[in-house]
């Protein structure tokens, strides 16, 4: 209880130090734009802190392999669920497992968690700092989605990537954003690559800073992509349409195989986790 508190207490003297470092420390190519507001109202934190389940007043779980069947549109090869042996807190961190077993017609588990429904916001910061798995196959992320998929079916509700990451490229992860006319492998995207580290070894703070005109994404502060409508517009040779403007809501994930990152191959390691040590989201 003492270790828990302590960190708890911590947390909260760094909260101002982050705030102000994620607005003075940026780093962006010369040639974009550089809009930076001041989100330092913190409306939302979850700093797992509460032993055992994800705190049921932010978390929900999605369960399966997506509402088709399909590996939730990706192929992916894992049954997400809410076990504990896939997802749980323990001092003070998420942990989001991912095991190769037998499991409901798949080989893999792992869990996916949302605040669907609990939290949801419309423009702010949302940073989260995480620690990845390593390995062929794996591909875990941080994102949001809009809160009406349900009546405007993906991509037109939104999509915002905040950290992707593929287990086999230890160096980079990259932020991207999806909407009509620029989702899936068209999506809007940028490379963030460390200079001499790898992201497996260690937690790195990833966020984003959301305005009704542009979307900015940071590593440890580092300013490295921002979209814009303008952006949008150039990218999509004007029939990309903006989408970002109604609530969304929080997923971490950690998903195995698909598509996008290929099967795990004989020298992937299970069982491995994704360990989260904070979720907060601030506005003005």
């Amino acid at each position: 209880m003492n270790n828990i508190y302590n960190k708890t207490i911590i947390k909260i003297a760094l909260k101002s130090f982050a705030v102000v470092s994620f607005l003075m420390i940026f780093s962006c190519d010369p040639d974009e734009t550089q809009t930076v507001a001041t989100f330092n109202k913190l409306v939302m934190a979850d700093e797992f802190d509460i032993e055992g389940a994800p705190n049921s007043a932010f978390w929900t779980y999605d369960i399966g392999t997506g509402p088709n069947g399909d590996g939730w549109g990706n192929n992916e090869l894992q049954h997400y669920t809410d076990r504990t042996e896939n997802v749980t807190v323990e001092n003070g961190y998420l942990l989001i497992t991912a095991r190769e077993e037998a499991f409901s017609g798949s080989n893999y588990t792992s869990a996916r968690i949302t605040t669907q429904g609990l939290f949801e916001q419309a423009y702010g910061r949302f940073e989260a700092r995480i620690k990845v798995p390593y390995g062929k196959g794996y591909w875990p992320a941080f994102w949001i989605l809009g809160n009406d998929c349900a009546e405007n079916t993906w991509p037109q509700c939104g999509e915002i990537d905040i950290m992707e990451y593929l287990g086999d490229e230890l160096t980079t992860t990259f932020g991207s954003a999806h909407g009509p006319g620029f989702s899936g492998a068209d999506a809007i995207t940028k490379d963030y690559v460390l200079d001499s580290d790898r992201f497996d070894t260690g937690f790195h703070v990833f966020g984003i800073e959301w305005a009704p005109n542009y979307i900015n994404y940071y590593v440890d502060g580092d300013l490295y992509q921002q979209i814009t409508r303008e952006v949008i517009f150039d990218e999509t040779d004007g029939e990309g349409e903006w989408v970002f403007d109604n609530p969304f809501y929080i997923i971490l994930n950690v998903a195995i195989g698909g598509n996008f990152p290929g099967s795990p191959n004989s020298e992937t390691v299970f069982p491995q986790t994704m360990l989260v040590d904070y979720v907060r989201v601030y506005k003005q």
